[in-house]
């Protein structure tokens, strides 16, 4: 694979974002998991573009509020919500529901109390995504490695919660390529 293409802090946030699946009690590791495990490194260039675009401390504890309640959401992004809303489904409804059944965070997929499966989480699609999307920028970019600011480059361009998360707090593709390459943007594929 493309491992070995992977600077430091590339690594890091891949083995970060593997610890954020399992403390959440998750099977496989998301889009979400990566992020998170990126809003906890420092002193990289991805933490630096972010604390660029105002995402200080405060603000990243924000990103995990609404990331959790994304889980709540069983991952659905307010797209998704409004999307389903249009269809006469009130998703924050049948959030309730479920959590008076089954308690808070039912519909987020978290396996803390279903059995005693210990294997290692594998890579769910959309995070595989975001890893692929990440090359295909550093390569537009002819940079020579992967670091952590292309994970959050990949992540900003992908649609979905965590991107939507990201761009409710200031957090944009465009400003965030802005920061990490000084203004002109590549073309990514």
């Amino acid at each position: 694979m493309m491992f070995e293409r992977f600077t430091k802090d590339a690594r890091a946030v891949v083995r970060g974002a593997v610890g954020q699946c399992e403390s959440s009690g998750a099977r496989t590791v998301g889009p979400e998991h990566l992020l998170l495990a990126l809003l906890d490194h420092e002193a990289s260039r991805g933490s630096f573009a972010l604390t660029a675009l105002g995402l200080t401390a405060e603000r990243r504890e924000s990103v995990r509020r609404a990331l959790e309640e994304v889980r709540r959401r069983a991952g659905l992004s307010r797209a998704d919500a409004d999307a389903l809303a249009g269809l006469g489904i009130d998703v924050s409804e049948i959030v309730s529901r479920v959590e008076e059944v089954h308690g808070v965070g039912a519909m987020s997929g978290d396996r803390r109390d279903k059995g005693s499966w210990t294997g290692r989480p594998g890579f769910g699609r959309d995070a595989k995504d975001v890893l692929e999307k990440s090359l295909r920028i550093a390569l537009a970019h002819r940079d020579r490695h992967i670091g952590d600011e292309h994970r959050l480059l990949a992540l900003t361009a992908r649609p979905g919660p965590s991107a939507e998360t990201l761009a409710d707090h200031g957090v944009t593709h465009a400003s965030l390529t802005r920061v990490v390459y000084g203004g002109g943007e590549a073309q990514t594929g």
